[in-house]
């Protein structure tokens, strides 16, 4: 078990939720990779949080994070 694995367990365990797949980690880690490249880096985490309640409203976890996906601009923002 890697550093990763064994945080996400560790958290997991802590708020007394089911643990992640590696599927559902891959699904949150490239969406927050795509919105701090494309958009601003504050928003990853932001973008995650959201995609996380979503998903606790009932959405599906990759279709909600290609929603969000679709909304970052095809040319990231030029920093000013």
């Amino acid at each position: 078990m890697n550093a990763l694995d064994e945080w996400t367990a560790h958290v997991c365990s802590a708020l007394g939720i089911d643990p992640t797949g590696s599927d559902e980690q891959r699904v949150v880690l490239d969406l927050a990779r795509d919105v701090a490249h494309g958009v601003l880096r504050p928003a990853a985490p932001l973008s995650a949080y959201l995609l996380g309640v979503a998903v606790g409203r009932g959405a599906d976890p990759a279709a909600a994070a290609a929603t969000v996906t679709a909304l970052i601009p095809p040319t990231p923002p030029q920093d000013s």
